[in-house]
C-alpha cells in the first residue's frame, strides 16, 4: 500500500470523527478535485453526515492517486475544523508528503492585493472560518416539498441537490410595468426572443468585469419580481463564498436583510449593526474594514424595507462609526458615500425605486428557461414517471407554462400537480375530488396547493388519502378563518409583516403555527429579541384574502359592491364581513389586481360546490349569479373610460371565473382594447383570446403596440386578431418567423383594415409572402411598416404589392406620412422629458430604428411639410442619443 493510502487508513478514525459534523467543504472539494463523481456527490448529501463522511473515505483510499488529492483538499479546508484537525495537517501534508499545484490566480484590482494566507492575522482567520461555517450551515438547505405518507411536507433538501440555476441577464429598461408585478411574469422575459442574442449572467459573475472596458462593478443591483429567485440566488452565492468556491476575492460577505434592518428604529453606526449581527465577527471588524475593497455587502429585499429612502438627499461625511439612522446608513452605502471600495449586490423588486445612476451594473432575474423549468420538475419529484407526466401536462397548459418560469410559482404547481398525477388517487370516488379534476386556472393551481398543504400537514393524522374534501374542509374551516381575515384586512393596509400580538389578534397563535400547515404558510422570522411572522409569500396571502371574501359573501348584492370597492374604490353599504367598516385608498387598488382574480377563481369554486365545507349556506339567488356578473363586467367596458392596467384585470377575472354563460355576456360590449406599452405576457394573451373567443362582433381597434408579446404570444391571440378593423403591432419585435404567421393569417381576411407595424423586426426575409398573401386580402386598406430593415428586395415587393393591390396604401417611409412624423416627434419629446425612458436600452433601439428609416428616405423629399419634420425629428434624434451617450460615458 502507497504512503498517503497507509497513511489515510491509519487514520480514518480520527479524520471521520474531525469532519462528520461538518462535512460539505470536505465533499464539495473532493468532487471539484475529482475524487467523487458527481453523481455520488449528490447521492452522499442525502445521507447523515457521519456516513458521507466514511463513504468519501473508503473512495479517497481507493487509489493512492485519490489518497494523495484528499491530502491536499485538507490542506485547503483546514479552517473549517477544530485545531486538532489542522494541527494533523501540519504534521502529516507537508510538501515533501502530497506535492500541491500551483493555485489559480486570482483576478484582483490594482493597488490592492489579496492577503496571503500566511499573512493573514490570526484575529481574522479564526473569526472568518466560523462566519464561512455559520453561513454554511445557514444557507444549505432549500425548503421543499416532500412526497409519500408519513413524510412532513415541509421538509429540506440540500442547496446542492435542489438548486435549479437562474435566467439572469442585464437590465435593459428602467421603465416598469405598470401591472400588479406577481401576474406580470417577468415582463421582461418577452424581450428575449429566440433569434436575439442575450447574455446570461451567473450570479457568482455579477461583480466580474464586463464590456470592453473591463471595468469592475463596485454597485450591482438585481431585481426581478417577488418569487422570481433572487433571495434563492443570494442564498446560493453565500454558500459558494462560503465553501471556498466563488468570489474568492473578498476576504468577508455580510448579508443583511432588509426585513431585519426593519427592526432597527435608533440610530446606530455600520460597527454597530455589524457587530450585533455577526457577534463571532465584532472583534475582527476593525481589521476587516482596514481593506474595504476585500468587502463585499448583500442587501437582500430593498422592497421589504419600511424606512422611506431619500436618494436625492446631499452626501454627509459619515463613516463607519457614525450613528445615524438605519435608512441612511442603507442609502450611503448603496451611494458609496459611505465605503466607496466596498462591493455591493443589492436585491429588489422592480417596483422600488433605486436609482440607476448608482450602480456599475443593473441586472434583471428572469427566473427559469424551458429547460430549467423540465430540471426543477424532474428534481421535484423521486418518481421519474410522475415527474414526466406533471412537466408534459405544464408544457400543454398555457397558464401553467408560462407561471412555471416563476420559480415561485414552478414550485406551488409542482406541490398542486403531486395530489393529480399520484397513482394512489385514480381509486379516489369523491367526483368533486379536485385529485379527478386538474387544475387550469391560477386560482384552481393555488386552491389545490393550499388543499394539499391542509390534508397531508395540518391535519396529519386527522385524515387519510380517502377523506371526502369537504370534511377535510371542515376540520380546517375556523384556522382558514382566521387566517384568511388576517391576510384580507392587512392587504388592505399593504401590511406583510405581523408580530405575535397581531397573528393573536385573529385568533392565529405561534403555537398554531408550530404544530400545522400554518407553520408552511406562515414563516417565522426569529430575531434575537423580536419574533415577526409573513406569509411565505404575497400572492399566499392574496389567495387566502379572496378564500375568505368568497365564503362570507352571501348575496348577488355583495359580490357586486365588494367589486366596485375593490376595483374602482367606490365604498361598500353591504354589512357583509369583508365589507364591514373598510377603508380603501385610490392608490392601494393597483395591489389588489391579483386578489380579485383570486376572488373570482374562488366565487368559481364555490358555485361549483368545492368550497363546501368552508360555508354554512349557499349564496342568496346563486344559479343567477353568472348572468348577474356578466351584466356588471359589461358596464365597465361600456360605461367606464378604462385604464390599461384595469381593463386586463377585468379580462383575467372573467377567465378566472371560467363562465361561458357570463363571458357571452361581456365579450360583444368590448370594442376596442388599448394595451399600448403594457409589456404583456403569454398569460394576458391567453386572457384576451379567452374572453374575446365568445364575441361574433369586430373589434374596433386592439392596440397592442410596445407590448413585447412575441412570437409565443402572437400564435396564442391569432384566433382573434383577424376580428380587428385596426390592429397596431408596432414595437414587436416579432421577427421573420412571427410576421410570416401574420401575412398567412391575413390571406383570406375581411376584417382588418388597418395594420401598423413599425419597428417590429421585420426583415427581408419576413416580406417573402408578403405579395401572394396581401394581394389576396380584400379589406385591408392601410400596411404602415415603417421602421424596419428590409432592404431593397423587400421594398421591391411593396412596390409590387402596391401594385396588385391599388386600394392598398402602404407607408414604408417616415416622410411618407405627416401625422406619422408627428406622432414619433411626441414620443421624442415624453422621452426627453423622462430620465427613466432616456435610459432605456430598448427605446434607444428605437430610435436608431426611426433614424436609419429617415435617412434611407429623406433623400427622396426635399421640400414641404413633410421635409421639415422629418429634418426636425431627425435633428431631435440625434441629440438625445448623443447626449444619452454622453450620460452613461460619465457613469
Amino acid at each position: 500500500m502507497n504512503p498517503a493510502q497507509r497513511l489515510i487508513r491509519s487514520q480514518r478514525d480520527l479524520l471521520l470523527n474531525w469532519t462528520r459534523d461538518h462535512p460539505a467543504p470536505l465533499l464539495r472539494w473532493l468532487r471539484d478535485d475529482e475524487v467523487l463523481s458527481s453523481a455520488h456527490y449528490l447521492s452522499l448529501l442525502e445521507k447523515s453526515p457521519s456516513n458521507a463522511v466514511a463513504q468519501a473515505l473508503e473512495t479517497v483510499c481507493a487509489t493512492e492517486e485519490n489518497s494523495q488529492k484528499f491530502l491536499q483538499v485538507l490542506r485547503e479546508v483546514q479552517d473549517y475544523y477544530c485545531r486538532d484537525l489542522q494541527v494533523w495537517v501540519e504534521r502529516h501534508c507537508k510538501d515533501d508528503v502530497v506535492s500541491k499545484p500551483a493555485p489559480a490566480p486570482v483576478k484582483v484590482e490594482a493597488k490592492e492585493q489579496k492577503p496571503s494566507r500566511s499573512r493573514k492575522a490570526a484575529n481574522i482567520q479564526v473569526p472568518i472560518s466560523a462566519h464561512k461555517s455559520t453561513l454554511l450551515k445557514r444557507t444549505g438547505q432549500l425548503k421543499c416539498y416532500s412526497e409519500g405518507e408519513g413524510v412532513a411536507l415541509n421538509s429540506a433538501s440540500h442547496i446542492e441537490i435542489r438548486y435549479t440555476d437562474l435566467f439572469v441577464t442585464e437590465d435593459d429598461d428602467l421603465v416598469d410595468s405598470s401591472q400588479h408585478e406577481y401576474f406580470d411574469l417577468a415582463s421582461r422575459r418577452a424581450r428575449i426572443y429566440v433569434h436575439q442574442a442575450c447574455q446570461r449572467i451567473r450570479p457568482c459573475n455579477l461583480l466580474s468585469s464586463q464590456g470592453t472596458s473591463g471595468r469592475t462593478p463596485k454597485r450591482v443591483k438585481v431585481k426581478g419580481i417577488a418569487g422570481i429567485g433572487k433571495s434563492v440566488a443570494v442564498q446560493r452565492l453565500l454558500y459558494e463564498w462560503a465553501i471556498g468556491k466563488n468570489m474568492r476575492e473578498f476576504t468577508c460577505l455580510f448579508d443583511l436583510r432588509f426585513r431585519e434592518l426593519n427592526l432597527i428604529e435608533e440610530p446606530l453606526s455600520l460597527l454597530e449593526l455589524l457587530g450585533e449581527r455577526f457577534r463571532y465577527l465584532k472583534a475582527a471588524l476593525p481589521d476587516l474594514f482596514a481593506s474595504p475593497s476585500s468587502l463585499l455587502f448583500i442587501l437582500d429585499g430593498l422592497d421589504e424595507f419600511k424606512f422611506p429612502l431619500d436618494w436625492n438627499s446631499p452626501d454627509k461625511n459619515i463613516d463607519i462609526g457614525s450613528k445615524v439612522p438605519v435608512s441612511e446608513m442603507m442609502v450611503a452605502l448603496i451611494k458609496g458615500s459611505l465605503l466607496p471600495e466596498a462591493s455591493v449586490i443589492l436585491t429588489t423588486r422592480p417596483s422600488t425605486k433605486a436609482p440607476k445612476r448608482f450602480f456599475q451594473r443593473c441586472c434583471v432575474v428572469l427566473g427559469f428557461e424551458e429547460n430549467q423549468v423540465k430540471e426543477y420538475t424532474t428534481k421535484f419529484y423521486k418518481d421519474s414517471t410522475i415527474a414526466e407526466k406533471v412537466y408534459d401536462y405544464i408544457l400543454n397548459n398555457d397558464n401553467l407554462f408560462v407561471l412555471s418560469f416563476i420559480p415561485l410559482y414552478c414550485y406551488i404547481i409542482c406541490t398542486a400537480m403531486a395530489e393529480f398525477f399520484s397513482s394512489e388517487n385514480h381509486d379516489v370516488g369523491d367526483s368533486k375530488s379536485l385529485e379527478l379534476n386538474p387544475p387550469r386556472t391560477v386560482s384552481e393551481v393555488y386552491f389545490c396547493y393550499l388543499f394539499t398543504a391542509i390534508k397531508h400537514h395540518a391535519l396529519r393524522g386527522s385524515t387519510e388519502r380517502r377523506t371526502p374534501r369537504s370534511q377535510v374542509l371542515s376540520l380546517a374551516k375556523q384556522q382558514l378563518t382566521n387566517l384568511g381575515k388576517l391576510a384580507y384586512e392587512n392587504l388592505l393596509q399593504k401590511k406583510i409583516i405581523f408580530s405575535s400580538s397581531d397573528l393573536e389578534d385573529y385568533g392565529v397563535t405561534p403555537a398554531d403555527l408550530q404544530g400545522t400547515f400554518l407553520c408552511h404558510i406562515l414563516q417565522p422570522l426569529k430575531e434575537e429579541t423580536v419574533e415577526m411572522f409573513s406569509f411565505f409569500h404575497l400572492t399566499v396571502q392574496e389567495h387566502l384574502a379572496a378564500l375568505y371574501c368568497a365564503i362570507n359573501l352571501f348575496s348577488q348584492e355583495d359580490i357586486i359592491q365588494a367589486l366596485d370597492f375593490w376595483c374602482f374604490g367606490q365604498h361598500p353599504t353591504s354589512s357583509a364581513a369583508p365589507l364591514r367598516n373598510q377603508d380603501l385608498t385610490m392608490d392601494k387598488l393597483e395591489s389588489l389586481q391579483m386578489f380579485t382574480r383570486f376572488l373570482m377563481g374562488m366565487l368559481r369554486a364555490r358555485l361549483a360546490g368545492q368550497l363546501d365545507g368552508l360555508v354554512l349556506s349557499p349564496m342568496e339567488k346563486e344559479e343567477a349569479i353568472p348572468a348577474r356578473l356578466g351584466l356588471w363586467f359589461q358596464d365597465q367596458f361600456k360605461g367606464r373610460k378604462l385604464e390599461n392596467p384595469t381593463a386586463l384585470n377585468l379580462l383575467h377575472c372573467l377567465m378566472e371565473f371560467h363562465n361561458k354563460e357570463t363571458t357571452s355576456l361581456v365579450a360583444p360590449e368590448i370594442k376596442t382594447l388599448y394595451l399600448f406599452k403594457m409589456k404583456l405576457s403569454v398569460v394576458d394573451c391567453a386572457a384576451m383570446h379567452y374572453v374575446l373567443q365568445f364575441s361574433s362582433h369586430k373589434l374596433q381597434e386592439l392596440n397592442l403596440g410596445y407590448s413585447n408579446i412575441g412570437n409565443r404570444g402572437l400564435t396564442r391571440l391569432g384566433p382573434i386578431l383577424h376580428r380587428c378593423e385596426s390592429l397596431y403591432m408596432c414595437g414587436n419585435n416579432l421577427g421573420p418567423e412571427g410576421v410570416l404567421k401574420l401575412w398567412n393569417a391575413l390571406e383570406h381576411n375581411t376584417t382588418v383594415e388597418e395594420l401598423y407595424l413599425d419597428i417590429t423586426g421585420i426583415t427581408e426575409q419576413g416580406t417573402e409572402n408578403i405579395v401572394n398573401c396581401l394581394g389576396k386580402n380584400n379589406s385591408l386598406k392601410t400596411l404602415t411598416i415603417v421602421g424596419n430593415e428590409i432592404g431593397e428586395v423587400g421594398r421591391r415587393r411593396l412596390r409590387e404589392l402596391e401594385q396588385r393591390r391599388p386600394g392598398l396604401r402602404i407607408i414604408a417611409n417616415f416622410v411618407d406620412d405627416l401625422g406619422l412624423l408627428q406622432a414619433y416627434l411626441d414620443w421624442v419629446e415624453e422621452i426627453q422629458a423622462d430620465r427613466d425612458q432616456m435610459d432605456s436600452v430598448k427605446n434607444a433601439d428605437a430610435l436608431q430604428s426611426v433614424l436609419k428609416g429617415l435617412q434611407v428616405a429623406g433623400e427622396q423629399v426635399e421640400k414641404g411639410e413633410n421635409a421639415e419634420k422629418a429634418k426636425e425629428l431627425q435633428t431631435k434624434i440625434v441629440n438625445l442619443l448623443k447626449s444619452q451617450t454622453d450620460v452613461n460615458g460619465g457613469r
